[in-house]
C-alpha cells in the first residue's frame, strides 16, 4: 500500500513537471495594418515562455520589428491581443506594460555619465538622487561597469556601451526584456562575446527576453525560442535545432542557410551541406554536377555545385553548396570545372 501511495505521488510529480511553464508573453492574432494597405503583421499567433529568450528574425520588412514594437506600446495594434503574465496589456501604456526596450542605436544621452544615464528613468519617476545612484550603481556593478560609472558615453567602448544600455533598461524592474538588433552596431568579435554575456544575464535574471535579429548565427546561439518570419506572417517557430534541422517549407530551409533544395521524384527535399556527398563523375550514383567554386573555410572547404538533372522527364537545375571536411579535401580535391556526382546521407522533405 505504501508503495503504491509512493507511486502515485512520484507519477504526480512527474506529471507537473512535466506541464509548460507559464507564458511571459502571449500573441493572439495580432496584427499592424496600416493606412496605405500595407500588412506588416498578420494575426499571428505566439506563446513565449516565462524566462525564455526568444528570437524573432527574417528578412527585412518581414514585421519582426513591428511586433517587438506593438508588444513594447510603441506601435499601435490594428488588431488581436498581448497578453503578459496573462494580464491584457495590449492598449496600455508603454510605461505601464512591465516590457523594457533596448534599442540598436542604445540611445544613450552623451552629455551624462554612465550612472545617470542608467538612473533617468528613476530620476523622471521623482526619486531622491541618492536612491536611483545606489540603484543605478548596483545595477553597473553586476555588468561589471561599476568603476566606469562616472564615464560619458563617448568616453567607453561599443560593448561597454551596450552594457550601460542593459543596465538602463533593466532598473525599471521588467519582466520582459525587448532587444531590437542590439549587437548589429558591434564588430564581429565584440558581436560574439556579447552574445555570450546577453544569455548568461538573461539566464541569471530570470527574464524573458525577446530580441529580433538578422543573423541566423546570432538566434541559433542565443534562442531557446526561434521565430522565423516572413512577410508578415510566423514561418515556423520552434527550437533551433527543430528549425534548422526540420524547416517546414523551402522559405524557411533557404533562409536559414546551410540547406540545399532539390527537386525530386517525391517532392521538394532539403539537404544540409554537411550532408551532401561528392563523388567523382565515374560513378554511377547520384545526380550528376559540376563543381562551380572551391572556398576553403579552415576546418572545412565548401564546393559551390551546378546540378542538371531529369526529374520525371522535365530538366532541373539547382545550384547548390557541399560542405566538406579539410582532410577529405586534401585526400581527394576538387577543381572548377570538374564533373562530380552528388548523393547525400538524409534529406527532410519539403
Amino acid at each position: 500500500m505504501q508503495a503504491a501511495v509512493r507511486m502515485n505521488a512520484a507519477l504526480s510529480a512527474l506529471s507537473e513537471n512535466a506541464q509548460p511553464r507559464p507564458a511571459g508573453i502571449e500573441l493572439v492574432a495580432l496584427s499592424k495594418h496600416y493606412p496605405s494597405g500595407n500588412v506588416a503583421v498578420d494575426a499571428i499567433n505566439l506563446r513565449i515562455e516565462s524566462g525564455s529568450y526568444c528570437c524573432l528574425l527574417g528578412p527585412s520588412g518581414c514585421g519582426k520589428s513591428t511586433t517587438l514594437r506593438m508588444i513594447a506600446g510603441h506601435e499601435t495594434v490594428s488588431g488581436g491581443d498581448i497578453l503578459l503574465d496573462n494580464r491584457n496589456i495590449t492598449t496600455l501604456p508603454a510605461a505601464a506594460r512591465g516590457t523594457a526596450m533596448m534599442f540598436q542605436s542604445f540611445a544613450l544621452f552623451p552629455h551624462l555619465s554612465a550612472l545617470d544615464n542608467v538612473a533617468f528613468s528613476l530620476k523622471m519617476k521623482g526619486m531622491s538622487k541618492a536612491e536611483r545612484h545606489a540603484k543605478a550603481q548596483d545595477l553597473l556593478e553586476r555588468v561589471s561597469l561599476g568603476h566606469l560609472a562616472q564615464r560619458k558615453p563617448g568616453e567607453l567602448s561599443g560593448g561597454q556601451q551596450q552594457r550601460v544600455a542593459l543596465a538602463r533598461a533593466l532598473i525599471t524592474s521588467p519582466k520582459v526584456l525587448l532587444l531590437d538588433e542590439p549587437l548589429s552596431a558591434l564588430d564581429p568579435f565584440l558581436r560574439v562575446q556579447m552574445r555570450a554575456e546577453l544569455r548568461r544575464w538573461q539566464k541569471e535574471l530570470g527574464l524573458t527576453f525577446i530580441h529580433v535579429t538578422h543573423s541566423q548565427e546570432e538566434a541559433m546561439a542565443l534562442a531557446d525560442l526561434m521565430v522565423v518570419m516572413n512577410h508578415g506572417v510566423i514561418e515556423q517557430a520552434g527550437t533551433p535545432s527543430e528549425v534548422y534541422n526540420r524547416p517546414i517549407n523551402e522559405f524557411v530551409a533557404r533562409f536559414m542557410g546551410g540547406h540545399n533544395v532539390l527537386d525530386t521524384a517525391h517532392g521538394k527535399v532539403a539537404v544540409r551541406n554537411d550532408h551532401l556527398r561528392v563523388l567523382p563523375a565515374s560513378q554511377d550514383q547520384g545526380l550528376p554536377a559540376t563543381v562551380t567554386d572551391v572556398e576553403y573555410q579552415g576546418t572545412y572547404v565548401l564546393l559551390g555545385l551546378d546540378a542538371r538533372y531529369t526529374v520525371d522527364g522535365v530538366d532541373r537545375r539547382a545550384e547548390v553548396c557541399a560542405m566538406l571536411p579539410e582532410a577529405d579535401f586534401q585526400a581527394r580535391p576538387y577543381v572548377p570545372g570538374e564533373p562530380v556526382r552528388l548523393n547525400w546521407h538524409a534529406a527532410h522533405p519539403l
